[in-house]
């Protein structure tokens, strides 16, 4: 008698069977860990739904963050402060349910949203285990100094965790709007500080974004165990990230200066992100010539 296939249920759905594709190596902490000793580019982009995480993993993009930023790029807002842990939980979901479908591989990571990690590592425990249960691999945390035993807290816990430093964009307001971080000698030792308290805390990976790149190189070096992936930040990271709306050339808003549009050298969504997965592995993105903060 033939059993039928398994499917795996979450809160927030159920993940049908992966159908019967070619699988890629699996993506993983270790695997990262190689690629980073080889010298190989990390590449990841967000994505919000199923469709364009599977696109994504087919080009090869290694990780695939379902950035807090679909507050701005799908609900309208006008920063990152209104999205809800429920609205992560759906978004994560559905980007799971893309990636069972095609066998996925891609490394999928999930953003903790404004104010569910602050009250108390508890409340962090909660809510990681919501993005978990939903189908994540890793959580994503903003904030240094005061987010180290939290992140402490959460590995000892069994939970992935990346770190993000430079412009936080939760913390928009009291940093004074969307700008540079790390700049002046304080800030630089600032920023130093917390990204080497975040690596002893377990982070395994930390998002610098709008960081001068000698900076961001200089910390790539100083953190071995932990790897570096820019926005913003030049080309000296162990990786890079974008915004899928922006690496397409749809972002409603002002495009920044050290994003590329895609989408312009390619035929089609696939072919963009092939083109952008291409292009981080040979160095040719980001230029650092629109990073000279």
């Amino acid at each position: 008698m033939t059993q039928a296939p398994v499917t795996a249920g979450t809160p927030y759905g159920t993940i049908p069977p992966a159908s019967p594709l070619p699988q890629r190596r699996p993506v993983s902490l270790p695997r990262l860990a190689q690629m980073r000793e080889a010298g190989e580019k990390i590449t990841m982009v967000t994505a919000y739904d199923a469709t364009f995480a599977a696109v994504a993993d087919a080009a090869g993009v290694e990780c695939i963050l379902v950035g807090d930023s679909l507050g701005m790029v799908c609900q309208g807002l006008h920063s990152t402060v209104g999205v809800s842990l429920q609205d992560m939980c759906y978004h994560t979901a559905s980007v799971a349910r893309g990636l069972h479908r095609v066998q996925g591989t891609a490394w999928l990571i999930a953003d903790m949203p404004y104010g569910s990690y602050a009250e108390s590592r508890e409340q962090a425990m909660r809510s990681a285990c919501e993005l978990m249960q939903a189908g994540a691999h890793m959580v994503k945390l903003e904030g240094g100094g005061w987010t180290a035993p939290t992140v402490q807290f959460l590995v000892e816990r069994g939970v992935p965790v990346c770190a993000h430093l430079g412009l936080t964009p939760q913390t928009v307001h009291a940093l004074g709007g969307y700008r540079v971080q790390g700049k002046s000698d304080e800030g630089a030792a600032t920023l130093r500080r917390h990204a080497l308290e975040l690596q002893d805390a377990g982070a395994s990976m930390l998002v610098l974004e709008m960081v001068p790149a000698q900076l961001s190189r200089e910390l790539t070096a100083e953190l071995p165990h932990c790897h570096t992936i820019g926005i913003g930040a030049g080309s000296g990271t162990a990786g890079q990230v974008l915004v899928l709306h922006d690496m397409l050339g749809v972002n409603l808003g002002k495009m920044a200066r050290f994003v590329h549009n895609f989408m312009a050298d390619a035929d089609s969504v696939k072919g963009a992100f092939e083109a952008y997965v291409h292009a981080v592995k040979n160095g040719s993105f980001p230029d650092d010539s629109k990073h000279a903060w």
